[in-house]
């Protein structure tokens, strides 16, 4: 559980902003986003196959772009 202390002579403002901060920092959206739904192991990793073949791609575009101008 995430929690955040009020300081002294802090306001409700930067107090909320140290929160979401620290919610992002630990990832705490991310994993309730992947959370929210099942998805079977095979989903998984055929998700992961396509989200490296994707990566793969990219770093290949960004190679040739570097060389060939």
């Amino acid at each position: 559980m995430t929690t955040v202390m009020l300081k002294p002579g802090e306001s409700q403002g930067s107090l909320l902003k140290r929160f979401r901060k620290k919610v992002i920092r630990e990832r705490i959206l991310s994993d309730v986003k992947k959370k929210r739904y099942f998805v079977s192991k095979s989903e998984q990793r055929r998700r992961a196959r396509l989200k490296a073949i994707r990566r793969e791609r990219q770093r290949r575009r960004r190679k040739e772009r570097r060389y060939h101008g």
